[in-house]
């Protein structure tokens, strides 16, 4: 019983770690280029789960491949299990085996037609992309929306 109080007294998380203390927390924006290292894979499709297997869908929101095996230390086909293929690609199905848990850390992406303004930067108060480029919000939200343009360059207009 001894035991189990200092255990408890020590504040610890489930991985038997200590807390971190800190005095301060910075909060930035992260490049495109940031954000795609951060990606293991561009999801391709909408689907999400086959609805005969139940099994993700490939290159789907759910995809193994691109986000983690489903099952932990398995890989989708079922060709490698167990722990002593840890960290082996599969030929087959291309999903690392490794615990389920990295699903959750694993983030993907998906790449755009064209760019967008993040709704954020754009409808806070004040705006800041409005603030930015000395622009109201009516005319920023007229650009986006493509009925009018900013013309960045007047060069060879008329």
């Amino acid at each position: 019983m001894k035991d189990l109080l200092d255990i408890m007294r020590k504040k610890t998380d489930s991985d038997g770690h200590a807390p971190v203390e800190f005095d301060r927390i910075r909060i930035g924006l992260a490049s495109p280029e940031m954000i795609k290292s951060w990606s293991h894979g561009e999801v391709k499709k909408p689907e999400t789960i086959n609805y005969r297997t139940f099994k993700p869908e490939r290159d789907g929101l759910f995809c193994a491949k691109i986000f983690g095996p489903v099952k932990d230390y398995e890989c989708l086909c079922g060709k490698y299990k167990r722990m002593k293929y840890k960290g082996v690609i599969c030929e087959k199905c291309g999903v690392e085996v490794t615990t389920a848990k990295v699903r959750r850390e694993r983030m993907g992406h998906i790449e755009l037609a064209s760019p967008v303004a993040h709704i954020w930067f754009l409808k806070s108060l004040p705006s800041r992309i409005g603030l930015l480029l000395d622009m109201t919000l009516r005319d920023i939200e007229r650009v986006l929306y493509f009925e009018s343009y900013v013309v960045t360059d007047p060069g060879m207009t008329p």
